[in-house]
């Protein structure tokens, strides 16, 4: 019998112990023996589940039992996530976690302190939920050089865009509907406003470089200015709006843009995620699945539980995170094609461009309204033209 303990029994806490009940007889025969839940810590009681007895409120006997080997750190945010996990590693726990906002800020830290105590800090369920894209990336393609990435990574705005899309509704009422269906937070701020979208590109994008970015560094914009026309530009155009995480190993970022058809992150729907990394040798790979959830996170921990007590963990290369004194360059400063409306004349919008980017396609110029694609124009650039035009909308177009 192998026993661990949970520090934060929430949404994927509780979910955890529901798939180790579940799948009782897998685990054992991955994890190579039984593993019981010996503690799980929280701030509240939990008088009516059958854990109530494993109940406590500080975390020091976690800390002095030496039959726990490991810790599922499930509570979210930065701290006190950060020192439990550190206090667990220096006691000689390895810790698995959900957690993508210690991971993205601190990241760096909990490796480096695993590695000094000779344990595993494992986080495949911080990007992507149930989809194993982080295990992937380490050992499958570990060799391979991975050129760049986009990907839809949070669900909740997803489910929004796509709503908008099939429906013409408006921002507020698919927020409204997705807040009704549990999809949303009472406060969508970290979904909608790219939060949630920028720390999980931090973590990939420190896969792919070993550069932890800080977050004042990744462009983060979400999706609360995008309307019922702008989806409707995106069609015209044979494609979708999604918000996209993307990196360069360069730079990283998140913003709404627009996905032509022939690229499969188009066809994502709901509150499914998809992450499309590109590699040197194996050309594009798409990720695809549930990419939150109770039971899709919570097993993407447990997977992670049977990596290390089954010592899968230990023959799979080990990630370095490291901060970087060298900034990115600017994300006003990278250009992309980019589709604009505005109210103004045809030749007024297109003479302001032709000293900016090789090639302007007009695509409508109707009741004073014209509609255009850039190729190739900075969000500098761009505020120019706003500051002599009526400039309604601009979307960037995904390469």
């Amino acid at each position: 019998m192998k026993s661990i303990a949970i520090i934060g029994y929430g949404v994927v806490g509780g979910g955890i112990t529901a798939v180790l009940e579940t799948n009782s007889a897998q685990v054992k025969r991955t994890a190579g023996d039984d593993v019981q839940v010996k503690y799980i810590l929280d701030l509240r009681d939990f008088p009516d589940s059958p854990y109530a007895d494993r109940v406590v409120h500080d975390i020091q006997p976690i800390l002095d039992d030496p039959e726990v080997v490991l810790v599922c750190e499930t509570m979210g945010g930065s701290h006190p996530a950060l020192e439990f996990s550190v206090a667990c590693m220096k006691a000689g726990k390895s810790v698995v976690t959900s957690n993508k906002e210690v991971v993205a800020n601190f990241g760096d830290q909990l490796l480096q302190c695993a590695k000094e105590n000779g344990v595993r800090y494992l986080f495949e369920a911080s990007v992507g939920g149930g989809i194993p894209v982080i295990r992937s990336l380490l050992t499958s393609v570990a060799c391979d050089r991975i050129e760049k990435v986009a990907g839809i990574v949070n669900g909740t705005t997803n489910y929004i865009l796509t709503k908008m899309e099939n429906e013409g509704c408006s921002f507020e009422s698919a927020l409204t509907e997705a807040q009704m269906l549990g999809y949303a937070e009472k406060d969508p701020t970290a979904d909608v406003d790219g939060i949630d979208a920028q720390r999980k590109i931090i973590i990939l994008n420190a896969l792919a470089t070993g550069v932890l970015l800080n977050s004042e560094d990744v462009y983060a914009e979400g999706i609360r200015n995008i309307t019922a026309e702008d989806m409707a530009a995106a069609k015209k155009l044979g494609g979708s709006i999604k918000l996209i995480a993307g990196t360069d190993t360069v730079t990283a970022r998140v913003c709404p843009m627009i996905v032509k058809n022939d690229n499969p992150l188009a066809h994502i729907q709901d509150v499914f995620n998809g992450i499309l990394a590109t590699t040197s040798a194996c050309g594009d790979i798409l990720y695809y699945g549930r990419g939150a959830g109770r039971y899709p996170t919570a097993g993407a921990v447990v997977a992670d539980v049977c990596a290390v007590l089954s010592g899968a963990a230990d023959r799979e290369y080990t990630p370095v995170f490291a901060k970087s004194d060298v900034k990115p360059p600017e994300f006003a400063e990278i250009s992309f094609v980019t589709y604009i409306r505005a109210e103004c004349g045809r030749n007024e919008l297109t003479d302001l461009l032709k000293d900016i980017c090789d090639k302007t396609d007009v695509i409508s110029d109707e009741n004073g309204v014209v509609e255009v694609i850039a190729d190739r124009i900075t969000a500098d650039q761009l505020d120019e033209i706003r500051a002599k035009v009526n400039v309604k909308s601009a979307v960037r177009v995904l390469d």
